[in-house]
């Protein structure tokens, strides 16, 4: 059993050069779910899909992400559901020996239990992802399509505080979800919650038959969330919308606060962290994408090596060269901070390299 060695305790936000390592590696292991959620990126599906990876195979990829090196990215484990590995426990003693720090993303189904919670603590998970995407049983259950999903998770949240084991919930942001986010961050409040991660709809999967909010609404709702962050008594994040990190410094700016207190914010330790850039992702078959939401492939486990493919490949090198974005992404003076989403540029136009549409703002242009 792997232990929590103080060699894999180090900081979470060590500084490191994202054009050699990583912050997350994300593995999708399994495309096997019970739900049948309405925005799954996934495509989940019942059973474990033929050409997934092995278990001799994912030991090689935990391996790999070992030569990274120091600062080791974060490994989370996501899906479908990783409960439904039989090897899960196998595979997070194989990354914990080598000092790599695992997270572990399960669905709410019958299959969450306190005591599989207990022995993931003991097999050294450091965190938890769970996903709330209402603030009520008729909310979040309407999203997941299966009944008793919004119990199983307030559940799960209380046996995570009762296990010590930091918890990081994630609420989808869409045109049916945000009337309903200062309810569910009401609710939050009463949680054992450690962070609190909107995500932005991205139409991929089965996300396309949801509706996004418009680039005036999410511009909106960023402040809000700004607001929310100051007296949060968890952090709050955006994922896949990095323009949030050009909101949060204007406020900051226009509150007078000076540049190295900025730099020392939560919202500024994801400064530059985007698709490929930071983030990486493996699909349940070994595909080597930048994220799980920009579906490109750059490479495969089977025959590439995890580490080179992202150091070295045409894919990401590209997508770590902000001003090469096409439009207004390519020219704005926060192109550095933030980048763009390049997976919803990827969604909406077919270019990875495209302006995000979500992004209202108009760079300041150089006469």
């Amino acid at each position: 059993m792997a232990t929590a060695d103080t060699a894999a305790r180090r900081p979470r936000h060590a500084a490191r050069d994202y054009a050699l390592t990583p912050l997350n590696v994300y593995w999708e292991m399994t495309q096997a779910c019970a739900l049948a959620c309405r925005h799954c990126r996934a495509g989940a599906i019942p059973d474990r899909h033929p050409l997934e990876l092995g278990h001799e195979e994912s030991l090689r990829l935990v391996r790999q992400l070992a030569e990274f090196g120091e600062p080791l990215p974060q490994l989370v484990l996501t899906g479908g559901d990783p409960l439904m590995r039989p090897d899960l426990l196998a595979l997070i003693d194989a990354a914990r020996a080598l000092g790599i720090e695992v997270a572990v993303t399960p669905a709410a189904t019958p299959l969450l239990t306190r005591e599989v919670l207990a022995r993931l603590v003991e097999h050294g998970t450091g965190g938890l992802g769970l996903s709330l995407d209402g603030s009520s049983a008729e909310r979040h259950d309407g999203i997941r399509r299966v009944p008793g999903c919004y119990d199983i998770t307030l559940e799960a949240m209380r046996w995570a505080g009762e296990l010590g084991l930091p918890l990081q919930v994630n609420t989808l942001v869409g045109a049916e979800t945000a009337d309903d986010l200062p309810a569910t961050y009401a609710l939050l409040r009463t949680q054992p919650v450690t962070r609190w991660s909107l995500f932005f709809l991205i139409s991929v999967g089965r996300g396309r038959v949801l509706e996004p909010l418009s680039p005036v609404e999410g511009e909106a709702l960023m402040h809000w969330i700004y607001e929310v962050s100051q007296g949060a008594p968890f952090a709050v994040a955006t994922t896949e919308a990095p323009s949030y990190r050009r909101v949060a410094l204007e406020r900051m700016r226009a509150e007078g606060m000076a540049p190295e207190a900025i730099l020392r914010t939560p919202v500024a330790r994801g400064f530059g962290i985007r698709d490929g850039n930071g983030i990486l992702f493996v699909s349940n078959t070994g595909d080597i994408c930048p994220a799980g939401f920009l579906p490109l492939a750059a490479g495969n486990v089977r025959s590439d090596h995890v580490v080179t493919v992202y150091r070295e490949s045409p894919l990401f090198r590209a997508l770590r060269a902000p001003e090469r974005f096409a439009g207004k992404c390519g020219s704005c003076e926060h192109q550095t901070i933030c980048g763009g989403s390049r997976a919803r540029a990827y969604a909406a136009t077919g270019d990875p390299f495209g302006s995000d549409p979500f992004c209202p703002y108009q760079p300041v242009v150089a006469a």
